[in-house]
């Protein structure tokens, strides 16, 4: 039996999402390895959004074009919508955008590392059209095992 790929397009993000999980070293410069798979996923431009998620004590990370279609739905506020412009001051002052580099290597800003409190290891977390990173000690406390009342319950969710 042939094996075929199945493609998703979650609002722009061609091919396969990101999931699953991978524990990740911070070198001696405090850059991250990204996975050559992940980095696939990513495309042209070649950067990331690192922003503090506003749920959890962890980072978000976007692929670039995908931020960008999210920050046209900014721009396109009003300069009297006060709201949104604190929103737009909160969201960019926040945001790291990184390139990496010939290793697949990125380097986040000191103040959003100790935000997740990342030292030297890093949880890598697919979750879909995003990926975060967490601190062992944080991702411990929020996944320890595999709950399957959650797991039925999000598959519910999203109709399987």
């Amino acid at each position: 039996m042939e094996r075929k790929d199945i493609a998703v397009d979650l609002d722009g993000l061609a091919g396969i999402p990101f999931v699953g999980t991978a524990v990740h070293s911070l070198d001696a410069k405090k850059r991250l390895t990204i996975s050559a798979e992940w980095r696939a996923l990513v495309g042209h431009p070649e950067r990331l959004f690192v922003l503090p998620s506003a749920v959890e004590r962890c980072l978000c990370v976007y692929p670039a074009r995908f931020m960008a279609q999210r920050l046209q739905r900014l721009s396109e506020k009003s300069e009297v919508d006060a709201e949104a412009q604190d929103f737009m001051r909160e969201l960019s002052a926040n945001a790291n955008l990184v390139p990496w580099d010939a290793q697949g290597r990125i380097r986040i800003k000191d103040n959003l590392l100790d935000y997740a409190q990342l030292k030297s290891e890093v949880v890598l977390v697919g979750v879909f059209v995003r990926f975060e990173l967490w601190s062992p000690e944080l991702w411990k406390l929020k996944q320890p095992v595999i709950d399957q009342q959650k797991l039925g319950t999000a598959a519910r969710s999203v109709g399987l």
